[in-house]
C-alpha cells in the first residue's frame, strides 16, 4: 500500500485490517492505523517494492573514564 498523499511515508504493508482501522507498517519505519474513512486515500502498491525498514543501532556512547585513585600521603 502507499498513501496517496504522503508520498514520504513510502511503500507500506498491512499488518492488520478490521471494520474500524487498518495497520500498516511503512518504509519509513513508522507503524500507522489509518481509519476506514481514510481507507480511499491508500493505492495498492508492488509488493516486490516494499522494504522492510532498518533498525537503527544506537551510537555506542564513549565511556567516562575512571580516574584512578589518589595515593594517600603520609600524616606527619
Amino acid at each position: 500500500m502507499s498513501h496517496a498523499i504522503a508520498k514520504e511515508w513510502g511503500i507500506g504493508k498491512v499488518v492488520e485490517v478490521n471494520e474500524i482501522r487498518a495497520t500498516i507498517c511503512f518504509n519509513d519505519g513508522s507503524i500507522r492505523k489509518i481509519t476506514s474513512s481514510h481507507f480511499r486515500s491508500l493505492k495498492p502498491a508492488d509488493p516486490a517494492s516494499y522494504q522492510a525498514p532498518v533498525k537503527e543501532v544506537p551510537a555506542v556512547k564513549p565511556r567516562r573514564r575512571v580516574a584512578s585513585p589518589k595515593a594517600k600521603k603520609p600524616s606527619l
